[in-house]
């Protein structure tokens, strides 16, 4: 094993000898340098500036990105259509030099929020409505290996981007070794400043929701609430990711920071993964809280199971996926019943669906046929998009969109944005929400919401 110093001048005298294998000349594109890289982390470490990681603790998988080499904004029903050509064009003039047979390659993230109309007013506080977004320096590893992934837009001097880029490896490589936090300094005390809706307000939207259902004019559609809280001092966002992935491993694990705002979650749900003609999709809906005791617990589980309207509430997630997936596919695969997802703070009912997709399909289009999902929106999907934007007291911004990594071919990994926080200095915004169908009782679906928001709370105590 290197010591630092080690590593990061190995890996500076490495770019000095590959650098000019680059075609820097070239008049336009992108052009990405990969190295190996020593001792790869379990999680990345947090610099100053634009940054993002995700990481899943039993996948073993990691990919971060800091700087910006390139990205692009969209908003509108054309969202996808637009990043989609965007991410064609970039594909077409991106050069990826593997010097030392990694077997990675550079990738973007892709991220949206929960609505294609959203847009806030204050850059500094949100992300924006639609984003791709290509790192300037990247770190990806499954397992134990890794690379280092240096990305560049053409043409580019050779000299100022080696300075540049020995900089960005004097800066990385050192936190490589200090991504846990050391000290411990307790729990910190956590005030809850304000819900949106307040319970009254909750009972009424669920009240609402019911006579929708009850009319025929919806099936199911999910509420959301928001809480603000404050910590004792400023969250430390290191100290936030390490917590997340000792307390849910199961989860992918978001990091994303622009400006004055972080955007944290530690998620159990992926909108889809593609990978060539393969896709997996995960149908989750139905929740019930953990209990301590082995016994209660498992009793609390195998009712789930039995529930005749959690069972109906997870058959309209899947009913919706088949439906959106049978334009695209000719062989889908749904287990005949559903799974529990235990988590830390609560059970799921978990469906994973399988399928084979048509040439041509890519994470774009098929984010735009499964988002957004009954399991965070509702269904019939435009009925409860529609009631949802005219009654919903809260923006949710990110909450409830999806965020993820996308390759140069298109294919990729979207997870959807659950369990999160949106953080600014030692304020804390949570999310969470509670499908809404015949039988739902409003008390019941507030307590979810609390169980769900546990999650972060919980986490943030000893951040």
């Amino acid at each position: 094993m290197l010591a630092p110093t080690e590593t990061h001048e190995y890996l500076k005298q490495r770019l000095a000898e590959t650098i000019g294998l680059l075609p820097l000349d070239d008049d336009q594109g992108l052009v990405s340098l990969i190295l190996e890289l020593p001792d790869f982390p379990r999680l990345a470490p947090t610099l100053a500036g634009p940054q993002f990681q995700f990481a899943h603790g039993d996948h073993r998988t990691l990919h971060a990105g800091y700087g910006v080499a390139a990205e692009w904004q969209a908003m509108g029903p054309m969202r996808f259509h637009q990043l989609r050509a965007t991410a064609q064009a970039a594909r077409a003039s991106w050069t990826q030099l593997d010097v030392d047979d990694t077997g990675h390659r550079g990738f973007a993230l892709l991220g949206f929020a929960a609505s294609p109309m959203e847009l806030e007013t204050d850059e500094r506080d949100h992300l924006p409505n639609a984003l791709l977004w290509v790192p300037e320096v990247a770190l990806r590893g499954h397992h134990d290996r890794g690379a280092l992934i240096l990305t560049t837009t053409l043409p580019a001097s050779a000299a100022a981007l080696l300075a540049r880029w020995q900089g960005w490896i004097e800066r990385l490589v050192p936190a490589l070794r200090q991504v846990e936090p050391t000290a411990d300094p307790g729990p910190i005390r956590l005030r809850r400043d304000q819900n949106q809706p307040e319970i009254v307000g909750w009972e009424h939207l669920v009240e609402s929701a019911l006579k929708q259902i009850a009319e025929g004019k919806l099936d199911k559609v999910v509420i959301s609430r928001r809480l603000r809280v404050t910590g004792a001092r400023p969250f430390d966002r290191a100290r936030l990711m390490t917590t997340l992935g000792r307390l849910f491993p199961s989860c992918q694990l978001v990091s994303i920071s622009r400006n004055e705002t972080h955007f944290v979650a530690a998620t159990p749900e992926r909108l889809v993964a593609c990978s060539g003609d393969r896709i997996e999709v995960d149908a989750i809906a139905g929740t019930v809280a953990r209990a301590a005791h082995p016994h209660r617990d498992a009793a609390l589980g195998e009712a789930l199971l039995n529930s005749v309207k959690d069972r109906r509430e997870h058959d309209l997630v899947i009913d919706a996926i088949r439906a959106a997936l049978t334009t695209c596919s000719d062989q889908i695969e749904i287990p005949e019943v559903p799974v529990l997802m235990r988590l830390k703070n609560a059970q799921h009912l978990w469906s994973p669906i399988r399928a084979r997709v048509a040439p041509g399909m890519d994470v774009f289009r098929l984010a735009e046929l499964l988002h957004p999902t009954p399991a965070t929106n509702g269904e019939p999907r435009n009925a409860a998009s529609s009631w949802l934007r005219r009654t919903e007291p809260i923006n949710r911004g990110w909450y409830t969109g999806a965020a993820g990594i996308v390759e140069p071919d298109l294919t990729g990994d979207l997870w959807v944005m659950l369990r999160c926080a949106q953080i600014c200095r030692d304020r804390a915004d949570l999310f969470a929400g509670a499908g809404i169908v015949a039988g739902s009782d409003p008390l019941c679906e507030w307590q979810e919401t609390e169980d769900k928001l546990g999650a972060m709370l919980t986490a943030l105590q000893f951040a």
